[in-house]
């Protein structure tokens, strides 16, 4: 069933590896929306319980302010994701990422046991979100089952890294090999009513790469990107947030659709356009997302 309930504001979503103090307390400083400390590829095997420990009491003593709280756990695949839970669930995080997810049974495994967890912590049931991460070719495969997996879900992440791997296709600068599965993953989230966020952007120094990637995913409907340095937040909120130019056309849009509403006419012509429904409701969109 869709999701017809807006989720916070996630434009820029900055990874942390979980077993850093000191990258933790800088990330809570870059004004991300939402904060990942990663448990999973940041993390080396022989770290995996003193990052869990680390991140327990980052989330315990950092003012974390408008940003939201995430822990990556590791895949529902490994047999270690159960104690990524039981060992940060006390911390109280606003929700989990769920990496490489393959099924709606993963999700809903997770989200069972969340449920004992949570009431074990006096937490609402239900309370945590979660957020699927498609990366694989079941993954995209399986996008829209995923998505409707569990009322518990808030979002679907796009991997383009892991799924080039799986599928042997070589990276580009124009991303055809992972154009399918970009659209796949943006569609399946918003049949069921999720926000997609878009995949990170390695090339560090290239802000105008991370930009121009930006403004494609957000054509494709993409509501956010991932980060993997603090330098990229700043560039990914911008490219994520409707400029004052984009706000206005959109009210004067509305305005001149209520105006030929209550004359009785449907569709009408704005600046040589046809205006028609579908373009009021991403109009609306554009100011919704404004008043959020």
């Amino acid at each position: 069933m869709p999701n017809s309930q807006p989720g916070p504001l996630r434009r820029s979503l900055l990874f942390m590896p979980g077993d850093s103090m000191r990258k933790m307390e800088k990330a809570t400083t870059l004004g991300a929306d939402s904060i990942i400390a990663d448990l999973e590829d940041a993390v080396a095997i022989s770290q995996k319980q003193a990052a869990r420990e680390t991140v327990a009491a980052c989330f315990a003593r950092l003012n974390f302010g408008a940003s939201e709280r995430l822990i990556r756990i590791n895949p529902v695949s490994t047999d270690l994701w159960e104690k990524d839970l039981a060992q940060t669930i006390a911390a109280r995080p606003d929700g989990y990422v769920l990496p490489k997810v393959e099924s709606a049974e993963q999700v809903q495994t997770v989200s069972a046991r969340l449920a004992e967890l949570e009431v074990a912590h006096a937490l609402a049931v239900g309370s945590v979100r979660l957020l699927a991460q498609i990366e694989t070719a079941m993954g995209v495969v399986q996008a829209a089952p995923i998505a409707g997996a569990d009322s518990r879900l808030d979002a679907l992440l796009f991997g383009a890294e892991d799924l080039a791997g799986d599928m042997g296709a070589r990276r580009s600068r124009e991303g055809w090999e992972i154009f399918y599965a970009r659209g796949a993953v943006v569609i399946a989230a918003a049949a069921y009513g999720l926000p997609a966020i878009d995949t990170v952007f390695l090339e560090l120094a290239d802000s105008d790469g991370l930009t121009a990637e930006c403004h494609l995913a957000r054509g494709m409907g993409f509501s956010g990107k991932l980060a993997i340095h603090p330098r990229q937040v700043e560039v990914i909120n911008r490219a994520f947030s409707p400029t004052a130019e984009e706000i206005a056309q959109a009210q004067r849009l509305i305005d001149a659709f209520d105006s030929q509403q209550a004359a009785g006419t449907g569709v009408f012509e704005m600046d040589g356009k046809m205006v028609d429904m579908p373009v009021v409701l991403a109009a609306r969109k554009v100011v919704a997302a404004v008043n959020r």
